[in-house]
């Protein structure tokens, strides 16, 4: 935004990149679980270290693949991994492209301009027409994009090795990654210790165009949830349409415990959103066939709290927090990752958690197939009411055997069903 500012640009385009840059992530996991089975590695680690390269210099790019790949494995298995990336190009740009298109897509979803989400689509295009997913170059490639492209970098360089390293590398990269004219609008500035020592403790509301901003109604907040839902469905081929479905089965049973409509509306956005803290679990960890060892189990066993904690910081969403970070919990304290009672828990977190049990039992997982409804139902009966809630237990069997015996379906209108031949 300061490079906005530097650069002059009008009202309309300083909107337009500010909401670009807090969403210009958010097709990032559209390619997780690819690069983590790639890669044979964590894909955060090796996400968050391939920033420092430069991909259009091959011998930095092979030292890197080298150090990220199989950690920990033999130079065999390391080769190995080498040449499955060398040979699956085309794929890679392919996953390329499908994480840029997300991300302009759930810019779209939330009723931003086109500009916002053009500026998410091409962040990646360098200056030279080398970038992807397109391979724009120079004034092809949109404004807000060429500042987003030059200020990811600048801000991964400047956070761990300072100002000067920097900007360093955004003049070596003139003219290849970067806009000429916006390095040169970048080193203008240079000098201004005030501006970079804010970085520290940015405020982004200090930068946020001050006649543009952007209120929220219910049907906003309800595109920002599935919105989201989809960014977390993303994440892992075996939870795809996870929110949705546990929203869906959410919603019919608070319908038919005749929840009233507030209730159910804040359960339906908690259900959709009550996996948000998995996004900082790595693949390796959320896609692993077998059994997880007790250090990856500590890891995931705190996605319920990381949830929380994200939708905690939201005043619109907040009282999702609780909700959503207790679907793992359990009535008679044996859940997490607080280990709270039946008398601590609300029937709105009762009955995602239901919901979420039912979800996952009915579909593939990579260590074990998918239960048949029946099934889920009886494994589900043995734990209420002492783990499980009765009542949320019985208006879910009620709604499953009367799809099954061909009645008029009970999940409410407006949500996705389950998958077909589910439930």
């Amino acid at each position: 935004m300061r490079l906005a500012g530097e650069l002059g640009l009008t009202a309309d385009a300083r909107s337009d990149l500010f909401y670009a840059l807090l969403l210009k992530d958010a097709g990032c996991t559209a390619n997780a679980a690819h690069m983590a089975a790639l890669f044979g590695a964590d894909d955060q680690v090796a996400k968050r270290t391939s920033k420092f390269v430069d991909w259009s210099r091959p011998l930095s790019a092979f030292v890197w693949s080298v150090r990220t790949v199989a950690p920990g494995k033999s130079l065999a298995a390391k080769t190995e991994r080498l040449w499955a990336i060398r040979n699956e190009g085309a794929v890679t740009r392919s996953l390329m492209m499908a994480r840029c298109h997300q991300g302009a897509d759930i810019a779209r979803k939330l009723g931003f301009s086109d500009a916002t989400a053009d500026a998410i689509l091409a962040l990646d295009e360098h200056w030279d027409g080398r970038g992807q997913p397109q391979r724009l170059r120079g004034a092809e490639i949109p404004l807000a994009a060429r500042i987003v492209c030059l200020a990811q970098t600048v801000e991964v360089f400047h956070f761990v090795r300072g100002v000067d390293t920097a900007c360093k590398v955004a003049l070596r990269r003139s003219g290849q990654w970067f806009d000429p004219d916006l390095v040169a609008a970048l080193v203008s500035f240079q000098a201004d210790a005030g501006f970079w020592e804010s970085l520290a403790e940015p405020d982004v509301s200090a930068v946020e165009p001050p006649d543009r901003v952007l209120t929220t109604d219910e049907d906003m907040l309800d595109r920002i949830a599935q919105a989201f839902g989809d960014v977390i469905g993303a994440k892992s081929k075996w939870t795809a349409d996870h929110g949705e479905r546990v929203c869906a089965i959410a919603s019919g049973i608070a319908t038919q415990l005749e929840f009233d409509a507030a209730t159910r509306r804040d359960l339906g956005r908690a259900a959709r959103l009550h996996d948000i803290g998995t996004l900082s679990i790595s693949n390796r960890i959320l896609d692993k066939p077998g059994a997880l060892s007790d250090a990856e189990w500590r890891k995931m066993k705190k996605h319920p709290l990381l949830s929380e904690q994200i939708l905690e910081r939201l005043p619109s969403l907040g009282a999702l927090a609780p909700i959503a970070g207790a679907h793992h919990e359990r009535l008679d304290g044996t859940g997490y990752p607080r280990r709270l009672g039946a008398d601590e828990l609300t029937m709105p977190m009762r009955t995602l958690a239901v919901a979420d049990v039912y979800a996952a039992l009915t579909v593939e997982r990579p260590y074990r197939p998918a239960y048949t409804p029946q099934r889920a139902l009886e494994l589900m009966q043995t734990q209420a009411p002492r783990r499980l809630d009765g009542d949320a237990v019985a208006a879910l069997t009620t709604i499953v055997l009367d799809q099954a015996a061909g009645a008029r379906s009970r999940w409410p209108s407006g949500a996705r069903p389950p998958a077909p031949g589910v439930a």
